[in-house]
Protein backbone atom coordinates (compact mmCIF):
# COMPACT_ATOMS: atom_id res chain seq x y z
CA UNK A 1 0.00 0.00 0.00
CA UNK A 2 2.88 2.86 -0.68
CA UNK A 3 0.38 4.59 -3.44
CA UNK A 4 -1.42 6.92 -1.70
CA UNK A 5 -5.14 6.43 -0.95
CA UNK A 6 -6.61 8.68 -3.40
CA UNK A 7 -4.62 6.91 -6.36
CA UNK A 8 -5.81 3.39 -4.89
CA UNK A 9 -9.34 4.23 -4.64
CA UNK A 10 -9.16 5.70 -8.30
CA UNK A 11 -12.76 3.67 -10.19
CA UNK A 12 -11.97 1.07 -12.32
CA UNK A 13 -14.93 1.61 -14.33
CA UNK A 14 -17.36 3.74 -15.06
CA UNK A 15 -19.96 2.96 -12.34
CA UNK A 16 -17.70 3.85 -9.67
CA UNK A 17 -17.39 7.57 -10.60
CA UNK A 18 -18.71 9.51 -7.70
CA UNK A 19 -20.76 12.74 -9.37
CA UNK A 20 -20.97 13.75 -12.73
CA UNK A 21 -24.10 11.77 -13.32
CA UNK A 22 -24.59 14.33 -16.19
CA UNK A 23 -21.79 12.27 -18.36
CA UNK A 24 -21.51 8.66 -16.94
CA UNK A 25 -25.11 7.88 -16.17
CA UNK A 26 -27.00 5.38 -18.14
CA UNK A 27 -27.58 6.78 -21.49
CA UNK A 28 -25.11 9.66 -20.94
CA UNK A 29 -22.78 10.92 -23.65
CA UNK A 30 -19.57 9.45 -22.06
CA UNK A 31 -21.50 6.37 -20.76
CA UNK A 32 -22.97 5.68 -24.22
CA UNK A 33 -19.55 6.06 -26.06
CA UNK A 34 -18.05 3.61 -23.63
CA UNK A 35 -21.03 1.23 -24.12
CA UNK A 36 -20.63 1.63 -28.37
CA UNK A 37 -17.14 1.02 -27.74
CA UNK A 38 -16.82 4.74 -30.04
CA UNK A 39 -14.96 6.60 -28.09
CA UNK A 40 -13.66 10.19 -29.26
CA UNK A 41 -10.87 12.45 -28.03
CA UNK A 42 -12.40 14.28 -25.37
CA UNK A 43 -11.47 17.70 -23.22
CA UNK A 44 -12.64 17.30 -19.35
CA UNK A 45 -12.11 20.37 -17.40
CA UNK A 46 -13.37 22.14 -13.93
CA UNK A 47 -11.78 22.56 -10.66
CA UNK A 48 -8.87 19.99 -9.29
CA UNK A 49 -10.00 17.35 -7.57
CA UNK A 50 -13.79 16.45 -8.98
CA UNK A 51 -12.53 13.46 -11.07
CA UNK A 52 -11.02 14.39 -14.30
CA UNK A 53 -7.86 11.50 -14.25
CA UNK A 54 -10.59 9.17 -12.55
CA UNK A 55 -13.22 9.33 -15.38
CA UNK A 56 -10.19 8.50 -17.96
CA UNK A 57 -9.01 5.91 -15.58
CA UNK A 58 -12.02 4.28 -16.14
CA UNK A 59 -12.98 4.69 -19.13
CA UNK A 60 -9.62 2.78 -19.82
CA UNK A 61 -11.29 0.22 -17.68
CA UNK A 62 -14.36 -0.04 -18.81
CA UNK A 63 -12.96 -0.45 -22.55
CA UNK A 64 -9.80 -2.11 -21.78
CA UNK A 65 -8.03 0.08 -24.02
CA UNK A 66 -4.17 0.39 -23.10
CA UNK A 67 -4.33 3.93 -21.07
CA UNK A 68 -0.87 5.96 -20.33
CA UNK A 69 -1.04 9.54 -18.28
CA UNK A 70 1.42 12.26 -19.71
CA UNK A 71 1.62 15.97 -18.67
CA UNK A 72 1.63 18.91 -21.36
CA UNK A 73 3.94 20.67 -19.51
CA UNK A 74 6.70 18.24 -17.84
CA UNK A 75 6.61 15.59 -20.89
CA UNK A 76 8.53 15.84 -24.20
CA UNK A 77 7.74 14.83 -27.37
CA UNK A 78 10.03 12.02 -27.00
CA UNK A 79 7.48 10.43 -24.32
CA UNK A 80 4.50 11.12 -27.12
CA UNK A 81 6.59 9.08 -28.96
CA UNK A 82 6.45 6.12 -27.09
CA UNK A 83 2.20 6.22 -26.27
CA UNK A 84 1.91 6.92 -30.56
CA UNK A 85 4.54 3.74 -31.13
CA UNK A 86 2.59 1.48 -28.42
CA UNK A 87 -1.01 2.57 -30.58
CA UNK A 88 0.47 1.33 -33.65
CA UNK A 89 1.14 -2.54 -32.20
CA UNK A 90 -1.98 -1.93 -30.07
CA UNK A 91 -4.40 -0.35 -31.96
CA UNK A 92 -5.69 2.10 -29.66
CA UNK A 93 -4.26 3.83 -26.44
CA UNK A 94 -6.09 6.44 -23.89
CA UNK A 95 -3.79 9.21 -23.36
CA UNK A 96 -4.76 11.60 -20.45
CA UNK A 97 -3.10 14.94 -20.74
CA UNK A 98 -2.88 16.78 -17.99
CA UNK A 99 -2.70 20.72 -17.91
CA UNK A 100 -3.75 19.86 -22.00
CA UNK A 101 -3.70 23.88 -22.43
CA UNK A 102 0.03 24.16 -22.06
CA UNK A 103 0.29 21.93 -24.84
CA UNK A 104 3.53 23.59 -27.31
CA UNK A 105 2.82 23.83 -30.88
CA UNK A 106 5.38 21.33 -31.25
CA UNK A 107 3.63 18.56 -29.46
CA UNK A 108 0.27 19.66 -30.74
CA UNK A 109 1.64 19.27 -34.54
CA UNK A 110 2.94 16.10 -33.41
CA UNK A 111 -0.47 14.66 -31.88
CA UNK A 112 -2.51 15.89 -34.19
CA UNK A 113 -2.55 13.15 -37.10
CA UNK A 114 -2.61 10.88 -34.80
CA UNK A 115 -5.96 12.10 -33.08
CA UNK A 116 -7.49 12.19 -36.58
CA UNK A 117 -6.46 8.08 -37.48
CA UNK A 118 -8.01 7.64 -34.14
CA UNK A 119 -4.99 5.57 -32.62
CA UNK A 120 -4.54 8.16 -29.93
CA UNK A 121 -7.71 8.70 -28.16
CA UNK A 122 -6.96 12.03 -25.92
CA UNK A 123 -8.60 12.94 -22.65
CA UNK A 124 -7.24 16.37 -21.89
CA UNK A 125 -7.49 17.41 -18.56
CA UNK A 126 -7.68 21.36 -17.63
CA UNK A 127 -8.89 23.68 -15.08
CA UNK A 128 -9.01 26.13 -17.49
CA UNK A 129 -11.62 27.35 -20.03
CA UNK A 130 -11.40 25.06 -22.96
CA UNK A 131 -12.84 27.69 -25.40
CA UNK A 132 -10.35 30.87 -24.04
CA UNK A 133 -7.31 28.51 -23.05
CA UNK A 134 -7.06 25.75 -25.90
CA UNK A 135 -5.14 25.66 -29.11
CA UNK A 136 -8.66 25.73 -31.57
CA UNK A 137 -6.53 23.19 -33.71
CA UNK A 138 -6.91 20.80 -30.65
CA UNK A 139 -10.39 21.84 -29.49
CA UNK A 140 -11.71 21.58 -32.87
CA UNK A 141 -11.20 17.83 -32.36
CA UNK A 142 -12.38 17.02 -29.38
CA UNK A 143 -15.67 16.85 -27.61
CA UNK A 144 -15.54 19.09 -24.21
CA UNK A 145 -17.13 18.37 -21.53
CA UNK A 146 -17.21 20.43 -18.37
CA UNK A 147 -17.23 18.56 -14.73
CA UNK A 148 -19.69 19.58 -12.12
CA UNK A 149 -17.88 20.58 -8.52
CA UNK A 150 -18.64 17.49 -5.99
CA UNK A 151 -20.94 18.25 -3.47
CA UNK A 152 -20.39 16.58 0.38
CA UNK A 153 -22.66 13.97 -0.30
CA UNK A 154 -20.39 12.52 -3.01
CA UNK A 155 -17.22 13.03 -1.31
CA UNK A 156 -19.12 10.90 2.37
CA UNK A 157 -19.83 8.10 -0.51
CA UNK A 158 -16.10 8.06 -1.35
CA UNK A 159 -14.90 8.45 1.93
CA UNK A 160 -17.37 5.38 3.41
CA UNK A 161 -15.94 3.22 0.17
CA UNK A 162 -12.32 3.99 1.50
CA UNK A 163 -13.10 2.57 4.85
CA UNK A 164 -15.26 -0.29 4.03
CA UNK A 165 -12.54 -1.83 0.59
CA UNK A 166 -10.30 -4.40 1.95
CA UNK A 167 -7.89 -4.36 -1.02
CA UNK A 168 -7.58 -0.50 -2.20
CA UNK A 169 -8.78 1.16 1.19
CA UNK A 170 -8.41 0.99 5.01
CA UNK A 171 -10.63 -1.57 5.87
CA UNK A 172 -8.00 -3.65 7.26
CA UNK A 173 -7.07 -0.71 10.07
CA UNK A 174 -10.45 -1.63 11.38
CA UNK A 175 -11.20 2.51 11.29
CA UNK A 176 -14.15 3.92 13.17
CA UNK A 177 -14.64 7.11 12.40
CA UNK A 178 -17.38 9.70 14.32
CA UNK A 179 -19.63 11.40 11.92
CA UNK A 180 -18.96 14.54 13.02
CA UNK A 181 -15.02 13.59 11.74
CA UNK A 182 -16.67 11.99 8.02
CA UNK A 183 -18.72 15.33 7.70
CA UNK A 184 -15.68 17.23 8.95
CA UNK A 185 -13.58 16.00 5.83
CA UNK A 186 -16.26 15.94 3.21
CA UNK A 187 -17.37 19.62 4.23
CA UNK A 188 -13.67 21.03 4.70
CA UNK A 189 -11.68 19.10 1.79
CA UNK A 190 -14.14 21.63 -0.86
CA UNK A 191 -15.19 19.40 -3.00
CA UNK A 192 -11.61 17.96 -3.68
CA UNK A 193 -12.12 14.42 -2.96
CA UNK A 194 -8.22 13.67 -3.50
CA UNK A 195 -7.79 15.89 -0.84
CA UNK A 196 -10.62 14.48 1.51
CA UNK A 197 -9.04 11.20 1.22
CA UNK A 198 -5.32 12.08 1.70
CA UNK A 199 -6.66 13.85 5.10
CA UNK A 200 -8.48 10.57 6.14
CA UNK A 201 -5.24 7.91 5.39
CA UNK A 202 -3.21 10.51 7.31
CA UNK A 203 -5.72 10.32 10.27
CA UNK A 204 -6.20 6.71 9.97
CA UNK A 205 -2.64 5.33 9.81
CA UNK A 206 -0.84 8.23 12.08
CA UNK A 207 -3.50 7.33 15.50
CA UNK A 208 -2.82 3.64 17.34
CA UNK A 209 -5.37 1.12 17.52
CA UNK A 210 -7.30 0.66 20.89
CA UNK A 211 -6.90 -1.91 23.18
CA UNK A 212 -9.82 -4.07 20.55
CA UNK A 213 -7.63 -3.48 17.54
CA UNK A 214 -9.77 -0.20 16.19
CA UNK A 215 -9.06 2.94 15.19
CA UNK A 216 -10.69 5.69 16.69
CA UNK A 217 -10.99 8.82 14.60
CA UNK A 218 -12.95 12.09 15.81
CA UNK A 219 -13.71 15.29 14.85
CA UNK A 220 -10.31 16.87 16.70
CA UNK A 221 -8.12 13.92 14.89
CA UNK A 222 -9.90 15.03 11.38
CA UNK A 223 -9.46 18.68 11.92
CA UNK A 224 -5.68 18.12 12.66
CA UNK A 225 -5.02 16.06 9.41
CA UNK A 226 -6.71 18.68 8.11
CA UNK A 227 -5.45 21.65 9.07
CA UNK A 228 -8.93 23.08 9.48
CA UNK A 229 -11.40 24.07 12.55
CA UNK A 230 -14.49 21.84 11.98
CA UNK A 231 -17.80 24.07 12.06
CA UNK A 232 -19.45 21.56 14.05
CA UNK A 233 -17.06 22.42 17.07
CA UNK A 234 -17.17 26.33 17.35
CA UNK A 235 -17.99 27.45 20.82
CA UNK A 236 -21.62 27.99 19.97
CA UNK A 237 -22.29 24.96 18.52
CA UNK A 238 -23.77 26.31 14.94
CA UNK A 239 -23.70 23.15 12.04
CA UNK A 240 -22.47 24.38 8.52
CA UNK A 241 -25.52 24.72 7.61
CA UNK A 242 -26.69 26.97 10.01
CA UNK A 243 -23.67 28.90 9.85
CA UNK A 244 -24.78 29.52 5.85
CA UNK A 245 -27.91 30.33 7.11
CA UNK A 246 -27.23 33.10 9.35
CA UNK A 247 -24.52 34.31 6.76
CA UNK A 248 -27.32 34.95 4.37
CA UNK A 249 -29.92 36.05 7.12
CA UNK A 250 -27.35 38.64 8.17
CA UNK A 251 -26.77 39.97 4.74
CA UNK A 252 -30.79 39.62 4.11
CA UNK A 253 -31.14 42.38 7.02
CA UNK A 254 -28.16 44.87 6.37
CA UNK A 255 -26.04 44.09 9.11
CA UNK A 256 -22.79 44.33 7.44
CA UNK A 257 -20.40 43.51 10.88
CA UNK A 258 -22.51 39.87 11.50
CA UNK A 259 -22.56 39.00 7.24
CA UNK A 260 -18.37 39.68 7.76
CA UNK A 261 -18.62 37.24 11.14
CA UNK A 262 -20.44 34.03 9.32
CA UNK A 263 -18.44 34.58 5.90
CA UNK A 264 -15.09 34.26 8.63
CA UNK A 265 -16.33 31.26 10.20
CA UNK A 266 -16.74 29.38 6.33
CA UNK A 267 -13.60 30.68 5.32
CA UNK A 268 -11.75 29.52 8.90
CA UNK A 269 -13.34 25.80 7.71
CA UNK A 270 -12.05 26.72 3.52
CA UNK A 271 -15.18 25.74 2.02
CA UNK A 272 -15.45 28.37 -0.85
CA UNK A 273 -17.54 26.18 -2.89
CA UNK A 274 -20.43 26.91 -0.12
CA UNK A 275 -19.56 30.27 0.22
CA UNK A 276 -19.41 31.10 -3.42
CA UNK A 277 -22.89 29.42 -4.29
CA UNK A 278 -24.77 30.78 -1.58
CA UNK A 279 -23.23 34.69 -2.20
CA UNK A 280 -24.39 34.53 -6.19
CA UNK A 281 -28.08 32.96 -4.68
CA UNK A 282 -28.26 36.15 -2.71
CA UNK A 283 -27.13 38.69 -5.30
CA UNK A 284 -30.71 37.53 -7.13
CA UNK A 285 -32.66 36.40 -4.29
CA UNK A 286 -32.08 39.06 -1.89
CA UNK A 287 -30.87 42.03 -4.04
CA UNK A 288 -32.36 41.17 -7.11
CA UNK A 289 -34.05 43.90 -8.89
CA UNK A 290 -32.80 46.50 -6.58
CA UNK A 291 -29.34 46.92 -7.49
CA UNK A 292 -28.64 44.43 -10.38
CA UNK A 293 -25.38 45.22 -11.06
CA UNK A 294 -24.99 43.46 -7.53
CA UNK A 295 -24.90 40.34 -9.56
CA UNK A 296 -22.14 41.01 -11.42
CA UNK A 297 -20.09 42.10 -8.59
CA UNK A 298 -20.23 38.88 -7.10
CA UNK A 299 -19.78 36.84 -9.63
CA UNK A 300 -16.43 38.67 -10.50
CA UNK A 301 -15.29 38.20 -7.13
CA UNK A 302 -16.36 34.39 -6.53
CA UNK A 303 -14.61 33.73 -10.06
CA UNK A 304 -11.45 35.26 -8.97
CA UNK A 305 -11.47 33.71 -5.24
CA UNK A 306 -11.64 30.18 -7.25
CA UNK A 307 -8.75 31.23 -9.25
CA UNK A 308 -6.59 32.63 -6.33
CA UNK A 309 -7.95 30.27 -3.54
CA UNK A 310 -7.42 30.63 0.32
CA UNK A 311 -5.90 32.40 2.00
CA UNK A 312 -5.97 35.11 -0.90
CA UNK A 313 -9.78 34.70 -2.03
CA UNK A 314 -10.77 35.94 1.58
CA UNK A 315 -10.44 39.21 0.03
CA UNK A 316 -13.06 39.27 -2.92
CA UNK A 317 -15.35 37.26 -0.60
CA UNK A 318 -14.95 40.03 1.74
CA UNK A 319 -15.53 42.31 -1.10
CA UNK A 320 -18.73 41.08 -2.38
CA UNK A 321 -20.48 40.35 1.29
CA UNK A 322 -19.66 43.63 2.57
CA UNK A 323 -21.36 44.92 -1.12
CA UNK A 324 -24.37 42.67 -0.28
CA UNK A 325 -25.46 43.35 3.33
CA UNK A 326 -25.25 47.50 2.49
CA UNK A 327 -26.99 46.94 -0.87
CA UNK A 328 -31.15 48.23 -0.98
CA UNK A 329 -33.16 45.00 -1.18
CA UNK A 330 -35.44 43.77 -3.27
CA UNK A 331 -37.19 39.87 -3.45
CA UNK A 332 -39.87 41.17 -6.22
CA UNK A 333 -38.16 39.02 -9.07
CA UNK A 334 -37.92 35.95 -6.29
CA UNK A 335 -41.68 36.31 -5.47
CA UNK A 336 -43.00 36.94 -9.41
CA UNK A 337 -41.40 33.54 -10.39
CA UNK A 338 -42.25 31.40 -7.63
CA UNK A 339 -45.56 32.97 -8.31
CA UNK A 340 -45.77 31.55 -11.84
CA UNK A 341 -44.46 28.20 -10.80
CA UNK A 342 -46.83 27.76 -8.33
CA UNK A 343 -49.71 27.89 -10.49
CA UNK A 344 -48.14 26.09 -13.58
CA UNK A 345 -47.87 22.88 -11.03
CA UNK A 346 -51.48 23.12 -9.97
CA UNK A 347 -52.22 23.26 -13.45
CA UNK A 348 -53.28 27.01 -13.73
CA UNK A 349 -52.65 27.86 -17.05
CA UNK A 350 -54.21 27.87 -20.78
CA UNK A 351 -53.57 28.22 -24.23
CA UNK A 352 -51.43 30.58 -26.07
CA UNK A 353 -53.71 33.26 -27.88
CA UNK A 354 -53.45 32.41 -31.32
CA UNK A 355 -52.11 35.62 -32.14
CA UNK A 356 -48.71 34.90 -29.94
CA UNK A 357 -48.42 31.68 -31.42
CA UNK A 358 -45.32 30.97 -34.18
CA UNK A 359 -46.56 31.74 -37.90
CA UNK A 360 -43.74 31.12 -39.58
CA UNK A 361 -44.59 28.20 -41.48
CA UNK A 362 -46.74 27.65 -44.42
CA UNK A 363 -50.39 26.99 -43.21
CA UNK A 364 -50.04 28.82 -40.16
CA UNK A 365 -52.52 31.48 -41.59
CA UNK A 366 -55.07 28.93 -42.34
CA UNK A 367 -54.69 27.47 -38.55
CA UNK A 368 -55.18 31.53 -37.56
CA UNK A 369 -51.62 31.53 -35.72
CA UNK A 370 -50.09 34.85 -35.52
CA UNK A 371 -53.15 36.73 -37.01
CA UNK A 372 -53.84 40.50 -35.70
CA UNK A 373 -50.07 40.01 -33.92
CA UNK A 374 -49.48 43.89 -33.53
CA UNK A 375 -45.58 44.47 -33.45
CA UNK A 376 -44.86 46.38 -30.56
CA UNK A 377 -41.63 48.45 -32.46
CA UNK A 378 -43.96 49.80 -35.44
CA UNK A 379 -45.75 52.06 -32.08
CA UNK A 380 -43.70 54.57 -31.05
CA UNK A 381 -44.90 57.42 -28.29
CA UNK A 382 -43.77 59.94 -26.17
CA UNK A 383 -45.18 58.12 -23.22
CA UNK A 384 -43.70 54.49 -24.08
CA UNK A 385 -40.40 55.15 -25.71
CA UNK A 386 -39.56 52.02 -25.32
CA UNK A 387 -42.66 50.96 -27.69
CA UNK A 388 -45.75 49.45 -25.88
CA UNK A 389 -49.27 48.43 -27.43
CA UNK A 390 -52.35 47.34 -25.56
CA UNK A 391 -52.46 43.42 -26.64
CA UNK A 392 -53.41 40.49 -24.55
CA UNK A 393 -50.69 38.15 -23.62
CA UNK A 394 -51.76 35.92 -20.98
CA UNK A 395 -53.96 32.96 -21.98
CA UNK A 396 -57.64 33.91 -21.47
CA UNK A 397 -58.37 32.06 -17.96
CA UNK A 398 -55.82 33.92 -16.36
CA UNK A 399 -55.43 37.10 -18.54
CA UNK A 400 -55.92 39.36 -15.56
CA UNK A 401 -53.40 37.74 -13.01
CA UNK A 402 -50.63 39.64 -11.70
CA UNK A 403 -47.33 38.00 -10.67
CA UNK A 404 -44.84 40.81 -10.61
CA UNK A 405 -45.29 43.52 -7.40
CA UNK A 406 -42.50 45.73 -7.89
CA UNK A 407 -40.62 47.19 -5.19
CA UNK A 408 -39.59 50.87 -4.90
CA UNK A 409 -36.28 49.76 -3.23
CA UNK A 410 -33.73 51.46 -5.78
CA UNK A 411 -33.03 53.48 -9.13
CA UNK A 412 -33.29 51.00 -11.29
CA UNK A 413 -36.71 48.73 -9.80
CA UNK A 414 -38.07 52.55 -9.02
CA UNK A 415 -37.63 53.01 -13.07
CA UNK A 416 -39.31 49.26 -13.63
CA UNK A 417 -42.19 50.32 -11.28
CA UNK A 418 -43.12 53.41 -13.04
CA UNK A 419 -43.08 51.79 -16.59
CA UNK A 420 -45.12 48.70 -14.73
CA UNK A 421 -47.50 51.84 -13.57
CA UNK A 422 -47.73 53.32 -16.43
CA UNK A 423 -48.44 50.12 -18.73
CA UNK A 424 -51.35 49.09 -16.34
CA UNK A 425 -52.88 52.50 -16.63
CA UNK A 426 -52.96 52.44 -20.31
CA UNK A 427 -54.74 49.01 -20.45
CA UNK A 428 -58.16 48.67 -21.75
Amino acid sequence: MDAPLAYRMRPTDLSEIIGQSHLVAEGEIIERMVRAKRLTSMILYGPPGIGKTSIANAIAGSTKYSFRKLNAVTNNKKDLEIVVAEARMSGHVILLLDEVHRLDKTKQDFLLPHLESGRIILIGATTSNPYIAINPAIRSRAQIFELKPLVVSDILIALNRALTDEERGLASYKPKVTKEALEHFAVSSNGDVRGALNGLELAVISTPANDEGVVLIDVKTAEVCLQRKSLAMDKDGDGHYDVLSALQKSIRGSDVDASLHYLGRLIEAGDLFSISRRILVMAYEDIGLANPQVGVHVLAAVQTAEKIGFPEARIPLANAVIELALAPKSNSAYLAIDGVLSDIRKGVSGEIPDHLKDGHYSGAEKLGRAIGYQYPHDFPTKQFPGYWVDQQYLPNNIKNKHYYSPKRSGKFENALADMYVLIEKNKK
